[in-house]
């Protein structure tokens, strides 16, 4: 699995623009080494016995180089990993059902790339075995996705999209849920294109205003 043709990773947050010592970062040395992790992981090694030594001779560089980009190694999971996923997508903003369907549109997406993957789906069971790497992993990747989810479910009420009385919590839960059942624990279920404005629009049914929906 190459990452050379990632897209530019997000910063982690927490992370600044510029690495400590002023040393400028450098694209092909990032590349090389969230590439080295994943090379590893292709062999076979269980993330428990990663070490940034392993990785760094791996990559070809020193260890003081990942340590200038990376606090540690499951900050440097993290990254490998958002790499290797699709893209977070943008969002249309033209109205609540349009941006709830790019959103869960991606979540299909995603399920589709870890069921492909057999590195990606071994690599998320590690994770979810390892408290402090799945604990970076939601903080940087998890969490933020869920925020944006809130904010359109926010702005979709403030316009009258949604009715005033609704729970936003509860209602993120009942647009992603159906696609995480399928997705993480149904890996036999399909995941058909049309999936995402299925969901939408069975959930927006019973969310929406009254008004706007009567004739």
């Amino acid at each position: 699995m190459s990452l050379a043709d990632s897209r530019p990773r997000p910063e982690t947050p927490g992370r600044g623009d510029t690495p400590a010592r002023g040393r400028p970062r450098s694209e092909a040395v990032e590349n090389a080494i969230l590439e080295g992790v994943v090379h590893l992981l292709e062999e076979g090694v269980p993330l428990a016995e990663l070490s940034i030594e392993r990785i760094a001779r791996t990559a070809g560089v020193g260890k003081a180089t990942i340590y200038r980009r990376w606090s540690g190694k499951e900050e440097l999971f993290v990254d490998a990993m958002r790499a290797a996923e699709p893209s977070d997508p943008e969002l249309p903003g033209t109205s609540l059902r349009d941006d709830l369907v790019v959103l869960l549109e991606a979540l299909r997406r995603r399920g589709l790339v870890s069921r492909s993957s057999a590195i990606l789906h071994n690599v998320y069971a590690q994770m979810k075995s390892s408290p402090k790497i799945w604990a970076a992993y939601h903080a940087a990747v998890i969490a933020p996705r869920r925020v944006v989810g809130l904010e359109v479910l926010r702005r979709g009420q403030e316009r009258g999209e949604l009715r005033a009385d609704i729970d936003l919590e509860l209602a993120n839960d009942m647009f992603v849920g159906p696609m995480l059942v399928r997705t993480v624990m149904r890996p036999e279920g399909d995941l058909p294109e049309g999936l995402a404005e299925q969901i939408v629009d069975t959930v927006l049914e019973g969310l929406r205003p009254v008004s706007s929906t009567a004739s």
